[in-house]
């Protein structure tokens, strides 16, 4: 009995923590919202205010108004991220799918940010190799730490993918060279609503589902994710079985 007390009173606890990480997410993305939307009105206020502005100026306010419109974009699809993850179940639509010409699409979609930041990428896999899985939400776990290792790389870095065929499943191996991630946040990683970067203001702070949402659609597919990192390398194995 008292083994199911501490259990109901530790997870009442996790939960509180959880819904209180929730609470200040949501504060800070309301707050993070007036930024790019203040510059947003600003720079369309002077472009149409100014009748006699240069095309110089002119140029440089509507991609100042374009970065800080897509940045505001990204804040408000973390709130539905957050809405999401909390009303909606997931299920799986599993198909047969090509996982090498997955990556190379995912990865050839990255180049323009690859690009930004100087890295390269390392795709070790053989010729073709076949899954049974939910494409799209397999896609959407592989974006999601391929996302992460861009952000968080060191300039002319390289990130290296290695998939390889086991006896009753496949392994994908994402590395990336960047600052080595302490262990109390190694094993916090993959909890709701924690952020890696607790930063708040850069792009590279979501809101905190991306790695919680992962595990739990790779463990639908049976399968299992984790992350290591030490000497300035950071590691993601992920694990999936064959499907019937």
């Amino acid at each position: 009995m008292n083994q199911i007390k501490q259990s109901s009173i530790k997870n009442d606890r996790l939960a509180k923590e959880a819904e209180q990480r929730k609470n200040d997410l949501i504060v800070y993305l309301a707050h993070d919202l007036k930024t790019p939307l203040t510059s947003v009105i600003g720079y369309l206020t002077l472009l149409n205010d100014e009748q006699e502005i240069s095309n110089e100026l002119r140029q440089k306010y509507t991609s100042i108004s374009l970065d800080k419109a897509i940045r505001l974009e990204d804040l408000i699809n973390e709130f539905f991220e957050i809405t999401r993850f909390n009303l909606s179940k997931l299920t799986l639509e599993l198909s047969q799918v090509n996982v090498i010409r997955m990556f190379e699409q995912l990865t050839f979609e990255f180049q323009p940010l690859l690009n930004e930041k100087k890295l390269a990428f390392q795709l070790i896999s053989p010729d073709k190799l076949d899954i049974k899985c939910d494409v799209g939400k397999m896609e959407r776990v592989f974006d999601n730490i391929i996302r992460n290792a861009v952000s968080y790389s060191f300039p002319d870095s390289t990130i290296t993918i290695e998939i390889k065929e086991e006896s009753k499943g496949i392994s994908i191996r994402f590395e990336n060279e960047g600052y080595t991630i302490p262990e109390e946040k190694v094993n916090r990683i993959f909890e709701q609503f924690y952020r890696l970067d607790s930063s708040r203001g850069t792009n590279t702070g979501g809101a905190g589902l991306g790695l919680a949402i992962a595990k739990e659609i790779v463990e639908l597919h049976q399968g299992t994710i984790s992350v290591s990192s030490s000497d300035d390398k950071v590691v993601f194995i992920i694990y999936l079985p064959t499907l019937s």
